[in-house]
């Protein structure tokens, strides 16, 4: 939502088209980003957005935006705190991935996009551990809040996200609305995981229509197995 920002007088503005330049994302990426105040603008009295420089610049020293691809968190450091927590035997190496059969591709088809949003780096890793079989089937990338899923989807929408409801800050509710809001949803599949019940998610503000819902506890091979009958719907169409 656009808001008042005390400026000083010489205080750089940028129209959101030289937002989006400088950020190397689309011109409705800026805008789904103000909505979601990720990045805060002002008015003109004509009604047009103004962004302060110095708020595009923080963005994109914060998350090495500028045209080059979001970093995705690394697979050393999960790892290293799934270790730490004390779940080795059930997180390290190939050995302890499910025994699946890998999915047949077509060499020249188009890898389907997954990002997954979750904040516990430990289910992460599980869940690219019970992914793995559809490997290259989908390329699987991370978020760990509704936050960081906003930036990375207004760089590269996904073909399908996966998103937990209850994340630190803004959570899977709310970016689920700013997409509606947006109408950027309608590029995707989504598939929410929440312990939410009903009537609790309808005092939220309720999901957008097409989302599908999962009730936790699921473990990331009920997920998977919902993930490979999207991929076979995928082939079938």
């Amino acid at each position: 939502m656009s808001q008042v920002i005390p400026l000083g007088p010489g205080a750089r503005m940028l129209t959101t088209r030289e937002a989006a330049q400088r950020l190397g994302v689309s011109l409705r990426t800026v805008q789904l980003w103000v909505e979601a105040d990720i990045l805060p603008a002002a008015r003109t009295p004509g009604g047009h957005r103004r962004i302060p420089h110095n708020a595009v610049e923080a963005l994109a020293l914060s998350t090495g935006l500028g045209g080059e691809p979001l970093a995705r968190s690394t697979r050393f450091d999960k790892r290293q705190l799934a270790k730490a927590s004390g779940e080795v035997d059930v997180l390290d190496d190939e050995a302890s991935a499910p025994a699946h059969r890998a999915v047949t591709v077509n060499p020249s088809a188009r890898p389907r996009d997954v990002l997954l949003v979750a904040d516990n780096p430990i289910w992460q890793v599980r869940c690219e551990q019970a992914l793995a079989p559809f490997l290259p089937t989908i390329e699987l990338r991370f978020a760990e809040t509704g936050y960081l899923a906003l930036l990375q989807i207004g760089q590269k929408a996904p073909d399908l996200l996966i998103t937990n409801l209850e994340l630190p800050g803004m959570d899977g509710v709310a970016m689920l609305r700013t997409l509606e809001r947006c109408e950027s949803i309608s590029s995707m599949r989504v598939l929410a995981l929440s312990h939410l019940d009903e009537a609790e998610l309808k005092r939220r503000g309720g999901l957008p229509a097409c989302v599908e819902l999962m009730h936790l506890p699921v473990s990331p091979e009920g997920v998977a197995v919902r993930v490979g009958r999207w991929l076979l719907h995928q082939r079938v169409s």
